[in-house]
């Protein structure tokens, strides 16, 4: 392929995590021409985590595994998914939407189904960007083996900043999990499981605001009360910092209805303001962001994308293409 050629399909869906993966396999079920365009391996998030204990038919799994069994499971259906970095997603004149790649093909399809995911939310401190790989990481499950023996620390206080706290635990010789408030947002067995890991220790309303090191990396973190506002330090070989994702909703270039946050607004079928584009998964305003909504966004939205192209398909029926 060269970058020149233009692909044509029914359905592109943008992004192979567990949303894409089973749009993906609705839509080979659905006779579907559809293509699943991931810049990496597929898996999304899946592939960032150690344990799925929350997913029904499976009380334990591996990400990476579960990851594999669904794309497994997409291509038995005929599911196409190509490796591409997509650049941006615009509707054109005739009621297509036209998805341009880096360095790639163009493609080219009545309707998208978005689910990108989103990228890790920075602290924006000195010392986070000039010590990334270096001690400063977004991924336990990636880099935690790097730190056999280390004092670390975790910024945040969600489900996956608790829940990556314990799993470094299985590597560090102490995990510090830096929280700016007095208790933590995770649920409630999470947080059991944390409290009663012996090599956890909390450290309540503390922000980071800078991270120090040396040649060979990380070696403390400056912590400031947020109410007398004193500073401390705090020596760690390594800090995760989990306070948030950002939703990957900037590659449309067409103005999108979305919440506060970023995240794209959409009715019951899982479109978005803009006709013909789809959301699922992470890159949705919902209540909850878990495997299990994300396949429920995509199921919904491969169906629903069926029924879209049939009256596409009529109206452009006496227009030449």
């Amino acid at each position: 392929m060269t970058a020149a050629e233009t692909k044509d399909f029914d359905l592109i869906i943008v992004g192979a995590g567990p949303a894409g993966l089973c749009a993906a396999m609705y839509a080979g079920r659905g006779m579907l021409h559809a293509v699943t365009l991931e810049r990496g391996a597929p898996g999304g998030e899946l592939l960032n985590t150690d344990l799925i204990e929350d997913y029904p038919g499976f009380a334990s799994v591996k990400g990476w595994e579960l990851a594999q069994q669904m794309a497994d499971h997409a291509q038995k259906f005929g599911a196409q998914i190509d490796t591409a970095t997509v650049d941006q997603i615009a509707r054109t004149g005739d009621d297509r939407f036209t998805v341009t790649t880096i360095g790639g093909p163009t493609y080219r399809a009545p309707a998208v189904i978005l689910t990108a995911g989103g990228t890790p939310v920075k602290l924006g401190i000195p010392g986070e960007k000039e010590y990334a790989g270096k001690g400063v990481s977004y991924c336990a499950v990636c880099d935690g083996a790097f730190f056999k023996g280390e004092v670390l620390a975790v910024v945040g206080g969600g489900d996956a900043a608790v829940e990556e706290a314990d799993y470094l635990t299985r590597y560090a010789s102490k995990v510090y999990i830096v929280h700016r408030r007095e208790e933590f947002r995770a649920s409630k067995i999470v947080q059991e499981r944390a409290f009663a890991n012996p090599k956890i220790e909390v450290i309540w309303n503390k922000t980071v605001p800078e991270i120090v090191g040396g040649e060979k990396g990380v070696q403390h973190l400056v912590l400031e009360d947020v109410h007398t506002h004193e500073r401390s330090t705090l020596p760690v070989g390594g800090v995760f910092i989990f306070i948030g994702f950002k939703p990957n909703t900037g590659l449309v270039a067409e103005h999108v209805k979305h919440d506060a946050g970023g995240y794209l607004l959409t009715d019951e079928r899982m479109m978005t303001s803009v006709p013909g584009l789809f959301a699922a998964g992470d890159v949705r305003a919902q209540i909850t962001r878990q495997v299990t909504t994300a396949v429920g966004d995509a199921t919904t939205a491969a169906i629903a994308v069926e029924k879209y192209l049939a009256g596409w398909r009529e109206s452009h029926a006496k227009v030449p293409v």
